[in-house]
């Protein structure tokens, strides 16, 4: 397609007015004698207005303006595991070599993929068999721990195919369809503000295991399903996803730092890279694609950045991965919109941000899901999006974090209270909640048992009764209480310590298996049991506080062996019946 030209009419920060005839709407334009890179975001006669990903500073009126006359896209292939970019897929390390400093220079182009790199291909399909959009057609060894799966983009009959090593832009082989012949690539494009097509969506019947026991017990999030993690600054939503990423049952981790600050954003791309997988002992970067967008970035970069992982996480799932997606944090983005909506004169909706704010974090999370992959084989995949929000002063009812609990289904309440305390995760149990409980009820029972469900309604119960109790202590004191409630407390006292606090630098204590849980929750309930009962014949709560079990207990989460909790209820049933005697 021929190139576009015009001229730059008018700037207002980073949207730019040009005299661009023909354009097309969200096509990709080169601004300026920079070439600055931006999207066409509104047309009005001839003029379209751009958003400009780069700073805008220095521009003219009557400046050329480039259409590429492609839609905003990513490139997919083998090569971006381990890859860190920024929101338009500029890998950072080459961006730093091309800017020759430690700022990033205007108008830089660099390929996502390195195009020099040759990959092992392996053609998994032979000369004649005919292929389906989606269908594997050969594997590369990208890292240690994933096999990239080169997909067809198109339906048809292989004409010719064959194994190496390949460049991704290097034919590896070709389809014919209706007469016209296609390449096959290792690398293939993706209009990023489009929904990859997939067969069917399954309802959330199976959960995301995340290690982290108030979640994957009282607030677990389902394979495919959303969740929201708002919270004031330091009550550890970054520290909190990052928990996520490194010891959740997914394949593959999307981490998009959208607009945080750049001293956060440091932190990330320095750790992840020394984060080592738990279950492989490779390094987690393996299985990792990191999308740095920092607050002194251009702010229309952010709405980008989104956009990116998002479709990144789905080539992923088409592969037949489950796939889990950080996006930290959606209010920066959200702030980006409300930037461009002012600098486009938009009429503002409530706290100034634009009226289709609801709308634009609807269509984001509507792109999580498990999913039958498009392919003649039945294959399945799964992406989870988990996003963070920062209402200022932690206040939920702004408009950004309103809008994000009526489309996500489980809302993780990070308290900076029980951040300042060091309880970690700071998750307040009393104001998350998930929307999930009932959907994943029967894998539990069928995995885990029968009586979890009823083992957690039992301990949330108690928890909610310690916060009404605490009200009454305050005031008079903890021994002005009867037994009865005073048990309440030292088991409520229990469940919070040795059940809800995680100490992420233990080997043994950062992940917990969900069998562990139960055993941990059922020891604790049980606990509950006989205190109750021993009281009601009579027997004194400082004896029973008094029994060794009680430290054993509070050590349960260091155990490996889950044998040994047959031990703690063995000399908890032998404890009890001699205080009873």
């Amino acid at each position: 397609m021929a190139k576009e030209q015009g001229r730059i009419e008018r700037i207002s920060g980073p949207v730019v007015e040009a005299f661009l005839p023909d354009a097309r709407l969200y096509d990709v334009v080169r601004v300026g004698d920079a070439g600055l890179l931006g999207e066409i975001i509104k047309i009005v006669g001839t003029t379209s207005v751009v958003q400009v990903y780069e700073d805008t500073s220095g521009l003219k009126p009557g400046e050329k303006v480039v259409s590429t006359g492609q839609p905003l896209s990513v490139e997919l292939g083998p090569g971006i595991l381990t890859g860190i970019y920024d929101g338009i897929q500029r890998p950072l390390k080459v961006i730093e070599e091309k800017s020759k400093g430690v700022f990033i220079a205007r108008g830089i182009e660099a390929p996502a993929l390195d195009r020099k790199k040759k990959w092992a291909f392996k053609a998994t399909v032979k000369k004649g068999d005919k292929v389906k959009a989606g269908d594997i057609v050969g594997t590369v060894k990208e890292t240690e721990l994933i096999e990239h799966r080169i997909m067809s983009p198109y339906d048809g009959k292989v004409d010719a195919i064959k194994s190496g090593d390949f460049t991704v832009e290097d034919e590896v082989g070709s389809v014919s369809h209706e007469g016209k012949k296609y390449p096959l690539m290792l690398m293939q494009r993706w209009n990023v503000r489009k929904s990859r097509p997939v067969i069917e969506k399954f309802p959330p019947t199976v959960p995301l295991v995340t290690g982290q026991r108030i979640i994957d017990t009282f607030f677990p999030i389902a394979k495919g399903g959303t969740a929201c993690i708002p919270g004031p600054f330091g009550s550890g939503k970054t520290v909190t996803q990052q928990s996520l990423a490194k010891y959740s049952d997914t394949q593959i981790v999307v981490y998009i730092g959208c607009g945080e600050r750049g001293n956060e954003m440091t932190d990330v791309l320095k750790e992840f890279p020394h984060l080592i997988d738990p279950k492989s002992g490779r390094p987690l970067m393996e299985r990792t694609v990191l999308i740095a967008n920092t607050s002194n970035m251009p702010v229309a970069a952010r709405e980008a950045s989104v956009y990116t992982g998002v479709t990144i996480a789905e080539y992923f799932r088409d592969m037949g991965y489950d796939v889990a997606l950080m996006a930290d944090s959606t209010s920066r983005w959200a702030e980006a919109m409300r930037e461009i909506g002012g600098r486009l004169e938009e009429m503002p909706g409530e706290e100034g941000y634009p009226a289709y704010l609801a709308r634009r974090l609807a269509e984001f999370y509507e792109r999580a899901g498990r999913v039958r992959c498009l392919a003649t084989d039945e294959r399945y995949g799964s992406v989870t999006i988990i996003g963070a929000v920062s209402p200022p002063g932690g206040d939920i009812s702004e408009p950004v974090s309103q809008n994000t609990l009526r489309v996500t289904k489980v809302f993780l309440a990070l308290d900076a209270s029980l951040a300042y305390r060091r309880h970690f995760p700071a998750i307040n149990w009393l104001k998350s909640y998930t929307l999930y409980t009932d959907s994943l009820e029967e894998w539990f029972g069928e995995n885990v048992s029968t009586d979890f469900g009823k083992l957690t309604k039992a301990a949330m119960s108690m928890l909610q009764k310690e916060a009404e109790l605490q009200e009454v202590v305050q005031l008079v004191g903890p021994d002005a209480l009867p037994e009865k409630e005073q048990a309440v407390l030292m088991v409520t006292r229990m469940l919070r310590e040795d059940y809800l606090q995680q100490n992420a630098y233990s080997d043994v204590d950062a992940r917990c298996e969900v069998k562990k849980q139960y055993l941990m929750l059922r020891a604790i309930m049980k606990f509950w049991e006989h205190v109750s009962n021993a009281l009601d014949t009579g027997v004194q709560l400082k004896k029973i506080s008094e029994l060794p079990v009680r430290t054993k207990i509070g050590r349960m989460k260091e155990i490996k062996d889950l044998k040994e909790f047959d031990a703690i209820n063995k000399e908890m049933d032998m404890g009890f019946e001699a205080v009873r005697k």
